[in-house]
């Protein structure tokens, strides 16, 4: 009875630590050795991005975060959009990627995610210059049709027939791959078809975020003894890299080959544009006559546009597709705006839109952004301090320091959304005249800020909005279960589980 009674005691006394804890403002304790762990194991959570949230919401949106001593886990989060535009812009070169970074995400090589100072600044320009360019949208444009019409369509139509379910998520993932392939490589792994194939490099891109985003949440020291033993979760990046490197010699060994063929600029531009066989000409001083010698160069570069042409989009699309299917409100109020501004009819040369057509949907383009503030395809991103310095918050920041701000966690701040923050509206962006407002970057932080600010804005407003306006002016997509999705562990912010749906035809088309 003395042993039940000590045990009721310790426990209501936790009980009474954490309420007041709660009560006093105060989520986590630094204690002596552990730092602060233990306080963190109180809330079960569902997702690192909603305990991130948690945390922050009940920290005033910045944190000084205290791992256990020596295991080099201190860092500092914040989602606080002071503290951010400081950051990423004010004082953008004591924040730099930093040494931390490119370990963590050693993946991406030397390419333009992953590199500072003047690397950065070059691959910069030529990609800048690149996505600007007239016959790169044109690229876009073509492929973009070729899949939805050849692909994407040819998969609803047969999931309709079949009155079958069918993971959305697993359906954009291909789509999006297959394209930035083309756009990137001049090669079509023909992932999005009714057979649904196996593709092993297409996997590794799962295998490789999720592995990363380990790395994050371990003290260095674990995860890189892993790495030496080749064991756990580190065993899984190495295959997974294998692969998908194998897969990128032989696109590149390919293309090497296009190139010796063309006999003139002329001929190469015509049949062999893309945007590796852009970027490696560039590359080598603008002499489109010397291709890049170096493999790693090329691998890197087409890493980063493969991750970020893949995986953004198609994460986006599927919490889009989500919010739309359990607020039919706002699916409704798109098919109004498409009938009343576009005005198509129902034959097959309507079953996508111009990009004309598209600059018309301002609700579309709403609703997008609206999933973007509340699902942001890259949750998290990574500075390191060169020097200590104090935040607009009061923060201190020791040099050498890791920073994370949490661009989900921004997505869901009273101080900056109001109350309602939590809320699907898409209408919260459209203001009095019927134009989208304008919302600093430093607070809608969906594509960054400051001069690092995501190149592939646009890029990715074209292709939600073409996909987006295909589906809906098409097809009817019902949500299988309702329940709250939650995002994958991951450092691309998949929905777990994916995205069951049934489809069925709007019209017979």
């Amino acid at each position: 009875m003395i042993g039940c009674t000590e045990m009721a005691i310790a426990l209501l006394s936790i009980i009474f630590l954490r309420v007041w804890w709660r009560s006093r403002g105060l989520v986590v304790t630094n204690w002596p050795v552990v730092g602060m762990i233990p306080g963190l194991l109180f809330r079960p959570i569902s997702s690192v991005h909603d305990f991130a949230t948690y945390v922050l919401q009940r920290s005033g949106g910045t944190l000084l975060f205290q791992g256990p001593w020596f295991s080099g886990m201190n860092f500092l989060m914040t989602s606080d959009p002071m503290n951010v535009q400081y950051i990423v812009s004010k004082n953008f070169a004591n924040y730099p990627k930093g040494p931390d970074f490119r370990q963590i995400f050693e993946v991406l090589g030397d390419g333009i995610f992953n590199v500072d100072s003047d690397s950065w600044r070059i691959q910069r320009r030529i990609m800048h210059s690149l996505l600007k360019s007239k016959r790169f949208h044109l690229a876009v444009e073509r492929t973009v049709e070729h899949k939805i019409l050849k692909g994407l369509f040819v998969v609803l139509d047969n999931v309709s027939e079949l009155a079958s379910e069918v993971d959305i998520q697993d359906v954009f993932q291909r789509f999006t791959f297959d394209s930035i392939c083309i756009l990137a490589l001049s090669y079509d792994p023909d992932s999005l078809s009714i057979e649904f194939p196996h593709v092993p490099f297409a996997k590794a891109f799962d295998d490789i975020e999720e592995a990363v985003l380990y790395r994050y949440l371990v003290p260095s020291s674990i995860w890189k003894l892993q790495k030496r033993l080749r064991i756990g979760k580190e065993k899984k990046l190495r295959n997974a890299w294998d692969t998908f490197d194998r897969f990128l010699e032989q696109c590149i060994t390919r293309k090497r080959e296009q190139v010796r063929r063309s006999k003139n600029q002329k001929e190469r531009d015509q049949d062999y544009f893309d945007l590796l066989t852009y970027y490696f000409m560039e590359v080598e001083g603008g002499d489109v006559n010397v291709p890049v010698k170096s493999n790693k160069l090329l691998r890197d570069t087409a890493t980063a546009l493969l991750i970020a042409g893949r995986d953004t989009v198609s994460a986006a699309l599927a919490w889009f597709f989500w919010l739309i299917g359990t607020h039919p409100s706002a699916e409704k109020k798109i098919l109004e705006e498409i009938k009343a501004k576009v005005q198509p009819d129902t034959n097959d040369e309507w079953r996508h839109f111009s990009l004309e057509a598209l600059n018309k949907l301002v609700y579309l383009h709403a609703a997008i952004c609206e999933t973007l503030r509340l699902y942001p395809s890259i949750p998290i991103n990574h500075k390191m301090s060169v020097e200590a310095d104090v935040l607009p918050s009061g923060h201190r920041v020791p040099g050498n320091t890791r920073i994370l701000y949490f661009l989900y966690s921004m997505g869901r701040m009273e101080e900056i959304w109001g109350k309602d923050c939590s809320e699907f509206k898409p209408e919260r962006w459209i203001c009095e005249k019927g134009q989208i407002k304008h919302i600093p970057s430093y607070k809608y932080i969906a594509f960054n800020a400051g001069p690092r600010t995501c190149l592939g804005k646009d890029l990715t407003f074209l292709q939600m909005k073409i996909v987006a306006s295909a589906i809906i002016w098409n097809y009817s997509l019902q949500v299988v279960d309702n329940r709250p999705a939650t995002p994958c562990n991951s450092v691309v912010l998949h929905m777990k589980g994916g995205l069951k749906v049934r489809v069925s035809k709007r019209w017979d088309s």
